[in-house]
């Protein structure tokens, strides 16, 4: 029997989103000779039990440590202490400023295959294989591991939807060695919220990309959602120039449109790095004046034409 070890996330006591979906992420290279645990370090390691809590689980694991906040020392001496002790086939961490700090170092300490930026994960002959970003997110890599007993994997927020189906898992403890850490955590400093919209719980999605050709075009798609009833959201090249705050980008590196039934697209050319957030919708209309365009490739229905003739049309049915 073989291992796949989660390392859960939290922030300030609040355990993060990621944290689940690296449950459904392991769900995808699950044998049927595999056990899923999940790791949680904490002073109160035990009060995110209940959160953790999902079908998908065998165990959940809880590490005590010296503090409640992230510390990379400490991440990276107790981790290594579990997977010494566990000698898990796979490890995956959230894709985090915090695994940033964390991750490389505890790979090379224990000569681990790693990869980081994964977006998706699968077997192929048997074998691990783990695909992220290329060049700036303009090809997608294959990787694998060949001769490593143990790989640790950084994995994408926002590409897996999060597990629903409730469990109890069984609750062990593991005993953390002392760690000294060289920082020392003064204050959090939380930065400004740009907008307020959550595009993961949005059912209804009308998204533009760089055919609107210029910011002040960005108010009239912004109407036109408004009175459809949808959710404005982008491509990167719209927030990349700050006409849309990146609270509204869909796509790897931006938001993934979880809950969406129908989605919109407008001008959008349909970049692999926008479509990993949206081609799963069940219903996708896309609108662009390029034929060839790669948004036509996952859409439901298509139109080829001017996105403001049809935004107007759009503007005149309600």
């Amino acid at each position: 029997m073989s291992e796949i070890l989660l390392i859960a996330e939290q922030r300030r006591g609040e355990l993060r989103p990621v944290s689940l979906e690296l449950i459904s992420a392991a769900q995808g290279i699950r044998r049927p000779e595999d056990r899923v645990a999940i790791a949680v370090l904490h002073e109160r390691p035990g009060s995110f039990i209940e959160a953790l809590g999902f079908a998908g689980v065998d165990e959940i694991v809880t590490v005590k440590v010296a503090t409640g906040e992230f510390d990379p020392d400490t991440h990276e001496a107790a981790l290594a202490a579990l997977i010494g002790a566990r000698a898990p086939e796979v490890v995956l961490v959230p894709h985090s400023v915090d695994s940033f700090g964390y991750a490389a170092a505890l790979a090379a300490r224990l000569s681990l295959g790693l990869a980081t930026d994964v977006f998706r994960l699968e077997r192929d002959a048997g074998e691990l294989v783990a695909t992220r970003g290329g060049y700036g997110q303009k090809v997608s890599v294959e990787v694998d591991f060949p001769g490593r007993r143990t790989v640790l994997l950084a994995v994408r927020s926002n590409v897996f939807k999060p597990p629903e189906g409730r469990a109890s898992p069984p609750v062990t403890e593991f005993a953390a060695p002392a760690c000294r850490s060289r920082t020392t955590l003064e204050q959090f400093i939380e930065p400004p919220g740009a907008d307020d919209v959550d595009m993961t719980s949005a059912e209804f999605i009308l998204s533009i990309g760089r055919g609107i050709g210029e910011e002040a075009n960005v108010e009239t798609f912004r109407e036109l959602a408004d009175a459809v009833g949808a959710t404005l959201g982008c491509s990167r090249p719209i927030a990349d120039a700050g006409w849309l705050p990146k609270s509204r980008q869909v796509g790897q590196s931006g938001k993934t449109a979880t809950a969406c039934k129908l989605y919109i697209a407008m001008g959008v050319s349909g970049a692999i790095q926008h479509l990993a957030g949206m081609k799963h919708v069940t219903t996708i209309i896309a609108v662009n004046s390029d034929a060839g365009a790669s948004i036509f490739s996952v859409a439901t229905f298509g139109i080829v034409g001017d996105i403001f003739e049809i935004a107007e049309e759009l503007r005149r049915h309600f």
